[in-house]
């Protein structure tokens, strides 16, 4: 997929330049040779043993052994050289020399992505207070995360997609200083999503199918995040004024089935860098924002399975970059110029389950009559009429 693609190049990039600048460059070299591996491999060090003089590595044996004892099934074996005290050998576990001391050897990073683990996270995981990333994508890790995890002040990168933690929205993340990648999506994190998330200078943010229920925050703008993908969480409520804030760094933006409701908002034009936008499977009403129009940069744009009305507008179909744009099982009654012929700008579209004349595959004059017969009017309700019933 494009998006996953364009992510892991960006933060690829920036955790590169995140090290660099703030963890030594040994760390950098470390962490970014492994950068979204799905291997699990030792990495040997010529001084990697644990002894007196290294209270970090010792620490970091604690923590392992502590982690070990808990994990209850491990088909791949990739624990099962998680013995002894040279934990730069153990497999998933990579070293590098301490920023402060080059001399001191510490853990930098745990990679242990697709290895299937089934167990939970320790407190004592907390003790690798020097690791930069935490890579544990697709294992059965389940449970609550512990507060312990807010030790870990170099982390810069937390993935922790395709597990099984529950509970609220891990509160220890706001905790973590150094954070700029944040991957929590299909796990089973609940409630309220936390305004202090978005306080952050985080560059992506994938919480994506979990059992997340609140309102968007106002302050979702705050951020400075290149990424955001909602999708698939019960988030409810408007899309707010305040995401033009993103529009300095704001690239892909994906609310696909987060129960979103009222108009699309003017200021989604403002987000000059947008590439993807996608707001599929939701509640929306009124007119595409003519704003759109602006997107220079935008490639793909779905539109579908919402209840919006009114035209589709010409500008927004002869954007430069466009090459998919999906419309499809909405009330639009009109396609201006080009927008009814995108087969000849070689832009994959789909404008299906409409209410537009002489196209096929659209709606009943009964189904549509009973839509259009209750305009919304954006610019008054910019959150939906709340005397209309969708």
């Amino acid at each position: 997929m494009a998006t996953n693609k364009s992510l892991i190049t960006t933060s690829t990039t920036t955790f590169i330049s995140f090290l660099v600048l703030n963890l030594a460059l040994s760390f950098c070299n470390v962490a970014a040779k492994n950068h979204h591996s799905t291997t699990t491999n030792h990495h040997p060090h010529p001084n990697n043993t644990t002894d007196a003089s290294n209270p970090r590595l010792q620490q970091a044996y604690i923590a392992l052994q502590a982690w070990k004892k808990i994990i209850y099934s491990d088909p791949f074996n990739t624990t099962s050289d998680w013995a002894g005290p040279s934990v730069c050998k153990y497999t998933g576990i990579y070293c590098a020399p301490f920023p402060n001391d080059t001399n001191i050897l510490t853990v930098a990073g745990i990679d242990l992505n697709h290895a299937d683990i089934a167990g939970y996270i320790p407190d004592e995981l907390g003790l690798l207070s020097d690791l930069a990333l935490l890579h544990l994508n697709s294992n059965r890790f389940c449970g609550i995360l512990p507060l312990a995890l807010s030790n870990l002040t170099f982390l810069f990168e937390l993935d922790l997609s395709n597990n099984r933690f529950v509970g609220p929205f891990p509160s220890i993340v706001m905790s973590l200083p150094s954070l700029k990648f944040l991957d929590l999506r299909y796990n089973e994190f609940e409630g309220a999503l936390p305004s202090e998330l978005f306080n952050k200078n985080l560059d992506a943010i994938f919480i994506n199918n979990n059992r997340l229920m609140s309102v968007i925050p106002s302050n979702v703008g705050s951020t400075t995040a290149s990424v955001i993908v909602f999708a698939n969480n019960n988030l409810n409520g408007c899309l707010p004024p305040s995401i033009a804030n993103f529009a300095n760094t704001m690239e892909e933006l994906l609310l696909i089935n987060t129960n979103i409701s009222g108009c699309l908002p003017l200021e989604v034009g403002f987000l000059y860098k947008l590439r993807v936008l996608d707001v599929s499977f939701n509640k929306l009403v009124g007119e595409i924002p003519y704003s759109i129009a602006g997107l220079a940069h935008l490639e793909q744009l779905n539109l579908g399975h919402n209840m919006m009305s009114g035209e589709v507008p010409l500008g927004v179909c002869e954007l430069p970059n466009l090459s998919n744009f999906t419309f499809s099982y909405n009330y639009f009654i009109e396609e201006e110029g080009i927008c009814g012929d995108l087969k000849s700008r070689g832009i994959v579209y789909d404008d299906r389950r409409n209410c537009l004349p002489n196209k096929p595959l659209q709606r009943s004059k009964k189904e549509c009559d009973a839509v259009l017969d209750h305009p919304v009017d954006c610019f008054e309700h910019p959150c939906g009429d709340k005397n209309y019933h969708m």
